[in-house]
């Protein structure tokens, strides 16, 4: 397909969201200054040219409205300082993975220490950890010992995360699901648990009333 050339006919790069000058092919345009004053509708062409004698580009910010608004800007520095913003936004946003480890039903001590420290990293990076346990052949007959072998290195992890899937079987594969940092729990209405057992230890119990001895003459005469 043959695609015209020349000034008028600039494509749109795919890393730009903006058209800029030679790109706008609208007769009007709603132009806001460089200042950001209102300059109202004009041709397209004037913005052109006043942006062509301030030195600053003419940008389409609102293309959907009749007619577009556009604004003369350095669409260089423009550029520059959106991708800083969006770079900090995206440092600042934690995505969190799943990192699956595989064991078997025989691994030996030292495999399931490498497995469990690459666990333990993981955890403290924030990411989800999934062991994921394979039954080969009469393995299957024992998938009780694959069961306490996904709940000891649970429980030696406990530290540095806790257990989001219990060691569950999908066919031939056993798995559990491990996510970082401490398990919150639910304290009961009216405070912790602790707070109203000390409440209750802490309550005297009621005083028994004072006997006084009888002397014997009265008790003779009663």
């Amino acid at each position: 397909m043959h695609r015209p050339r020349g000034p008028r006919f600039m494509p749109v790069r795919p890393e730009e969201t903006h058209r800029t000058n030679r790109q706008i092919r609208v007769p009007q345009v709603r132009l806001i200054g460089a200042e950001g004053q209102q300059i109202g509708v004009i041709a397209t062409e004037d913005a052109l040219r006043m942006g062509q004698d301030q030195g600053l580009d003419l940008v389409e910010v609102a293309p959907n409205a009749s007619p577009p608004v556009c604004r003369l800007l350095d669409y260089g520095k423009f550029r520059y300082s959106k991708q800083k913003k969006d770079a900090e936004a995206k440092k600042k946003q934690h995505i969190t993975q799943v990192k699956e480890l595989r064991v078997r039903p025989g691994t030996d001590v030292n495999d399931l220490q490498r497995q469990m420290k690459k666990a333990q990293a993981f955890l403290e990076d924030g990411q989800r950890v999934k062991f994921t346990l394979r039954f080969r052949g009469r393995e299957m007959a024992h998938q009780d010992i694959g069961r306490r072998k996904l709940v000891s290195l649970a429980q030696q992890l406990e530290e540095y995360g806790w257990v989001e899937v219990s060691p569950r079987t999908e066919g031939r594969v056993m798995h559990l699901v491990m996510a970082p940092g401490q398990k919150k729990v639910k304290l009961p209405a009216g405070g912790s648990a602790g707070a109203q057992k000390g409440a209750t230890s802490s309550a005297k119990p009621a005083a028994k009333p004072e006997v006084k001895p009888v002397p014997e003459g009265q008790q003779a005469s009663r």
